[in-house]
């Protein structure tokens, strides 16, 4: 019976880990850690306080309103590594996914490529670097490029 219990409290607390923390009053509360526990206790703080959908609805709370970013930001929440290999390379198939959640055009897309590939220091400037900074990092350097910044728009 304690096993079926443990069992059930890591498979709450694994689910709850793949809840998109990345704002909110929790992802607020343990900013810059890394690591399952403190993802899951943002996910849970968020959860608990049922305040992540508000700051999705109104754009507070650290949350981005624009569904494509919001897009891009859950899936480097949990491919982070392999994304950092591929824009290191400037190509590959999480690099390619991050340009399609974010609605680039086949057109812009080895612009979009090279200019990550480019700034690649800039958007992983350490091994510690949360999804959360590479993804704003993102948007500001997609924001100062003129072909590039309607799809952060």
């Amino acid at each position: 019976m304690k096993k079926l219990i443990a069992g059930a409290i890591l498979l709450g607390a694994s689910s709850m880990a793949f809840a998109q923390p990345g704002c909110g009053v929790g992802a607020m509360i343990w900013k810059g850690q890394s690591g399952i526990a403190p993802h899951v206790l943002a996910a849970t703080t968020n959860a608990t306080f049922g305040n992540q959908t508000f700051g999705m609805t109104t754009g507070t709370l650290g949350c981005q309103t624009n569904q494509s970013v919001q897009s891009m930001a859950m899936y480097m929440d949990s491919n982070i590594d392999k994304i950092a290999r591929d824009m290191s390379r400037g190509s590959g198939e999480n690099l390619e996914t991050l340009a399609v959640l974010l609605g680039v055009e086949e057109a812009d897309r080895g612009e979009f490529s090279q200019l990550l590939q480019d700034n690649f220091a800039t958007i992983f400037p350490s091994s510690d670097t949360t999804s959360d900074q590479a993804v704003d990092a993102i948007v500001a350097l997609l924001e100062r490029n003129e072909r590039l910044s309607k799809y952060v728009a």
